[in-house]
């Protein structure tokens, strides 16, 4: 078997010290290059993570035919809470109620404050036993909405473009000519419930002079029982309702956002490229700057894939540095951060998956950024290079 005498790992290290400008011009370009990658990556996922978490397979929405996925257009008889459930047998019961949920929801202008500006924002008119259907739903402060009241999801703020301490409880919220006392927080494990106000339905129905609802949310035994439901919705035309899985109402929604996906992972690919050739004018200005030195090596014995190795090993160092200081600084500085949306508010996802695309981004640029300036060391004549200036 041929072998051949690497350079030491020693070189590869000492030559980044040498020119340490460059290196840390180097260092700090690709780091704003990863951590660029990492929000584009953790909003994708975030994203998509609020809506897969927000659906459950246990649960059906019942709203008015033909709306597709507009629930806030939706208009169906206050009746339809109590006539649908009656007829199927297959709705889960609690401490003798069944569970099941009226519901008026809309999209309107909510102000912060008494004289804030006002934001869209998204409210949801409830009662007390949305609790028994919406499952994920927990009240981190204060306590169920009474009278002039609503409770908001901890990310209504990122949506309504205020601070925290705007909504905490006690302050006040204006929607629909009404001014509205908060009385509590919820959370939801990061479903899109996180970015709606909910207050009575009664009281909403007031505000709004309307009796109807917009959906009835309806918790099932097992999914073989939403046949029956389905089966019941399609047969009485004459109160012209569509039967939906919540699951596939917001795998629904992911898909209608596929566009915005898309343009997303375009821009990591567009900022990975942008990486990928200013890694390769870095490595191609060291190369031609080092031109003598590479052939020296060559003529005291050392062969051109040694060579070739040995600045490899520079770029990837580089590279790995990047990439644990820009996700480092992406995770420290973004974790936890929130982002507005048309469908309401959503938590970057800084998971496993987004930090690996981002390591990957880095180490994946610093290779590609260094080959082509390592083939241009492995063809170069050593004559030539010895008698380079």
């Amino acid at each position: 078997m041929f072998f051949f005498r690497p350079l030491p790992w020693e070189y590869a290290v000492r030559n980044l010290f040498r020119r340490p400008l460059r290196s840390l011009l180097t260092l700090l370009g690709l780091s704003t290059v990863i951590i660029l990658v990492v929000v584009v990556v953790g909003f994708i996922r975030g994203l998509e993570r609020s809506l897969e978490v927000t659906g459950d397979p246990l649960v059906a929405l019942i709203f008015s035919l033909g709306m597709g996925e507009n629930l806030e257009y939706s208009s169906i008889p206050m009746r339809s809470s109590d006539l649908v459930p009656g007829n199927i047998k297959g709705v889960v019961e609690r401490q003798g109620r069944k569970s099941v949920s009226p519901e008026l929801y809309l999209g309107t202008q909510v102000g912060v404050g008494e004289e804030g500006e006002l934001s869209m924002g998204l409210v949801r008119g409830v009662t007390r036993n949305i609790l028994s259907v919406r499952r994920t739903v927990q009240l981190e402060e204060g306590r169920w909405p009474g009278p002039g009241e609503v409770i908001v999801g901890r990310l209504v703020a990122t949506k309504l473009g205020a601070t925290g301490e705007q909504l905490t409880v006690g302050k006040t919220l204006r929607f629909e000519g009404r001014k509205w006392r908060v009385s509590g927080v919820f959370s939801a494990v990061g479903g899109a419930f996180e970015s709606e106000v909910w207050c009575r339905l009664d009281e909403l129905q007031t505000a709004m002079s309307r009796q109807d609802l917009s959906l009835v949310a309806i918790a099932l035994k097992s999914s073989d029982d939403f046949a029956e439901l389905d089966l019941f919705c399609r047969g009485r035309l004459d109160l012209e309702l569509q039967a939906m899985r919540e699951r596939d109402y917001y795998s629904a929604l992911t898909r209608d956002y596929a566009p915005v996906r898309m343009l997303a992972w375009l821009v990591v690919c567009l900022v990975s490229g942008a990486g990928v050739f200013a890694g390769l004018n870095t490595m191609y200005a060291s190369v031609l700057g080092r031109v003598r030195e590479l052939a020296a090596l060559q003529t005291i014995g050392f062969l051109r894939r040694a060579v070739v190795i040995s600045l490899l090993e520079e770029g990837l160092l580089l590279a790995a540095a990047a990439s644990l200081l820009g996700v480092g600084l992406a995770v420290l500085g973004l974790g936890g951060m929130s982002v507005r949306f048309t469908m309401g508010a959503f938590s970057l996802s800084l998971d496993a998956v987004t930090v690996l695309i981002g390591c990957g981004v880095g180490l994946g640029t610093g290779l590609l950024g260094t080959l082509p300036a390592a083939i241009r060391a492995l063809r170069m004549p050593i004559v030539e290079g010895l008698k380079t200036i």
